[in-house]
């Protein structure tokens, strides 16, 4: 019997220079960057290309990026009108994969084929997809779309299509550094789909919307949406350790809680729960931040009993952040493929770089030598 690997879990892939994640101590680096500095010193579309090109900008190069990435923020009318008209009852994660490729549809023949023997001329999709989101919020809300604006960050820009208001210098820094803090996360399940597809010599866009459908499955992305619907549940802070406890006893998982990689306090955790602890000072409304620090508290207070190294991951404060910042539950998830592609485009070039189709081999555990019936007998 072959020692198999549910999951692939410890098996190594491939080799990459993108992310590096040490569970055990708590860290993240992105090209040797650790996520607390680039959070601290660095816009999304700085990051962005980092991821795309290896190297932070130097001034010249940041301004021709950004000018280039906001210039095809507006998306063609064809694509607004598909947004407009999709199916109500679909989630907006199945109508994103589907607008991946219909944006695809309308690059110019050389520019397609451009993007596709190099993905770095796909950037028009780290530009897009926001606008892409905000539109079919914006139907489903009953109102028009809202031109972006190419004087805005990557992250304010997204929430002044969203509502129609310009935000705050802190909440557009804030929705600027969660896109940082989510940008990329090495072999995760999305990424290694997109790389998958990558490797058979696929487009761009179609390894992007393979990426989309991984991350909508409920084992990868939405569980910030469960960790409020968790907090609807307590309502109170007081009312935390009782619920948290219950939920233990009865072997019921706490959202947001515990990852597959680390060992400690997800460090994207620690800054988010910064944003959202910033987010309450600045509105005066602490209720989100104090009743999830209960849960923490409580949470943590019966692994220690256990010797378990269970912490917060990213998933635990950020969708109280998003709510705060007035984004609706059922973004959550788009807004993590929103972040997410500039990680994508950057783990498919490396794929590129130095292919060799995924081709894992499968243990058969069925039977052989099987006689077909007759069809009277069957």
């Amino acid at each position: 019997m072959p020692e198999i690997a549910k999951g692939l879990e410890g098996v190594i892939a491939a080799e990459s220079r993108i992310c590096k994640i040490d569970g055990e101590q708590g860290k993240l680096y992105y090209l040797g960057y650790s996520i607390e500095d680039l959070v601290k010193s660095c816009s999304f579309e700085e990051v962005t290309y980092l991821l795309l090109n290896g190297e932070l900008p130097n001034r010249s190069e940041l301004e021709e990026f950004s000018a280039a990435m906001r210039s095809q923020r507006t998306l063609p009318e064809p694509v607004v009108k598909m947004v407009r008209e999709f199916p109500e009852r679909s989630h907006p994660m199945e109508m994103l994969q589907a607008a991946v490729l219909y944006l695809a549809g309308y690059r110019s023949e050389a520019d397609q084929s451009a993007a596709d023997l190099d993905c770095r001329r796909t950037i028009h999709l780290i530009s897009q997809l926001p606008s892409v989101i905000a539109v079919w919020q914006r139907a489903r809300e009953g109102k028009k779309p809202v031109e972006p604006r190419s004087d805005l960050s990557h992250g304010a820009n997204f929430l002044y299509m969203l509502t129609g208001e310009e935000p705050g210098e802190i909440i557009g820094r804030v929705m600027d550094g969660c896109l940082v803090l989510h940008a990329e996360h090495s072999f995760n399940a999305s990424t290694f789909a997109g790389r998958v597809v990558a490797s058979t010599l696929s487009t761009c866009y179609s390894s992007i919307s393979a990426a989309i459908g991984a991350l909508f499955g409920s084992l990868h992305g939405g569980a910030n949406e469960r960790v409020m619907a968790m907090a609807d549940e307590i309502v109170e802070p007081e009312n935390a350790a009782a619920w948290v406890n219950r939920a233990l006893d009865e072997k019921r998982k706490i959202m947001g809680m515990g990852h597959r990689v680390y060992r400690a306090k997800d460090p994207r955790a620690i800054i988010i729960e910064g944003y959202l602890e910033e987010l309450s000072e600045t509105t005066g409304d602490a209720g989100y931040y104090k009743l999830l620090k209960e849960v923490e508290r409580a949470f943590r207070e019966r692994m220690e009993e256990k010797g378990k190294p269970i912490y917060p991951n990213v998933d635990f404060f950020s969708g109280a952040v998003y709510r705060m910042l007035g984004i609706p539950t059922i973004l959550f998830t788009p807004i993590f493929a929103m972040a997410r592609i500039s990680g994508w485009l950057s783990h498919i070039i490396e794929q590129r770089e130095d292919n060799r189709i995924y081709r894992p081999k499968a243990h058969y555990v069925g039977e052989i030598g099987k006689k077909v019936a007759p069809m009277e007998q069957r």
